[in-house]
């Protein structure tokens, strides 16, 4: 965990504005945004995939989603948005620490 990017963002060594912080996650933009907003959500717990989540976390997965749901409006996706979770290398997951792309703010392609 001591090169992971996203961890080292929780921890406020790499500087990243944070749009929406509580004690189990945080919201930042995307660097390489795929979308007119592209956020990035991601829980404040190291762990690679949803297969090594543990119990309690698939509780933490299901507040973060209605946590979404809630800061769409302020984030500028009151029209709607796409959630993506990539995994593993074959699912074009780039940082091994679960996150949640979240995009929107225009009429995304199928």
């Amino acid at each position: 965990m001591n090169d992971c990017v996203f961890c080292k963002i929780r921890d406020g060594i790499i500087p990243s504005p944070k749009l929406y912080e509580d004690e189990e996650i945080f919201v930042i933009r995307d660097i390489e945004p795929k979308a007119k907003c592209h956020y990035l959500v991601i829980p404040k717990k190291h762990f690679k995939l949803l297969s090594e989540m543990e119990k309690q976390d698939e509780a933490m997965l299901g507040r973060t989603f209605a946590k979404i749901a809630s800061l769409a409006p302020t984030l500028g996706l009151e029209n709607g948005y796409r959630v993506i979770i990539n995994q593993g290398d074959d699912g074009g997951q780039t940082v091994f620490h679960l996150h949640i792309h979240v995009l929107g703010g225009e009429k995304l392609p199928l």
